[in-house]
């Protein structure tokens, strides 16, 4: 049988899955060719990397797997986004996931990229138990306030969950969700299914925003997603805020509606 060339070997070790790379190398650990060597070192640096990261996103289970041993069966989390926002929703996810469930890629969504947000949103909704998203809009948040509006959407994004939430954990600091909730600061950084729903409400919201842009045209809302950024601001300016432009909000409510 002719010896594989260093290319074929080369090709074969960057094309294989991960679940058989491991298998792969072994076959070539032996070869003494020192482009074959430096195509396993590659490999094994790719397993390396896939390790890490399962570990990291395991440790993000942490909690949730504590809180299953509490007795506590269904356990979902919840984020929001939007809360800073000058014009349309403020957006929150509630997302259940299996303990035992790997989302690669699985972040706090403002540290993830937005095509790369995009996918890890997709393989949430893939392998969720459940998933809800509430958008409350700048209407309301206007009469109630960003803090209640806020709360609201949590336990609106609770409340649509297909199934009974026995707790929940959240990003962020004590507010009555009208159900036995446990806070974490920066736990869409530390704790998997508040990153998901992170990741999910982003997402939608972005999603929504763009739609929002061709209703509402001059305020650059595709781009800016609705916070005050210079060309929002000089836009509120220039026209005047629209139906979606929260009044309550400075300097939304200084200008009449265009």
């Amino acid at each position: 049988m002719s010896l594989r060339s260093v290319n074929e070997i080369r090709m074969s070790l960057s094309a294989a899955p991960l679940e058989a790379l491991d298998a792969l190398v072994i076959q070539f650990l032996d070869d003494p060719r020192a482009g074959v060597q430096a195509a396993v070192a590659v490999a094994r640096r790719r397993l390396a990397a896939d390790e890490a990261e399962r570990t990291r996103v395991f440790r993000m289970m942490a909690l949730q797997s504590t809180l299953h041993e509490a007795g506590y069966a269904v356990i979902a989390g919840v984020d929001e986004v939007g809360r800073g926002a000058l014009a349309g929703p403020v957006s929150a996810a509630a997302v259940v996931l299996d303990v035992r469930t790997h989302v690669a890629g699985l972040d706090d969504s403002k540290r993830l990229k937005p095509a790369v947000r995009e996918s890890v949103a997709q393989r949430v909704r893939e392998a969720a138990i459940a998933i809800s998203v509430a958008h409350v809009t700048p209407q309301r948040i206007d009469a109630l306030g960003i803090a209640a509006a806020n709360t609201l959407a949590m336990r609106t994004a609770i409340d649509g969950l297909s199934l009974s939430v026995d707790h929940v954990i959240a990003d962020g600091l004590a507010v009555d969700l009208r159900i036995l909730s446990t806070f974490v600061v920066g736990g869409d950084r530390q704790c998997a299914c508040v990153a998901a729903a992170s990741v999910v409400a982003k997402v939608d919201r972005d999603a929504l925003m763009r739609e929002l842009d061709g209703d509402y045209p001059g305020y650059g809302l595709a781009a800016n997603k609705g916070y005050g950024t210079a060309d929002h601001l000089e836009a509120i300016e220039r026209i005047g805020p629209s139906p979606i432009h929260r009044l309550s909000f400075t300097p939304c409510g200084q200008h009449r509606l265009f």
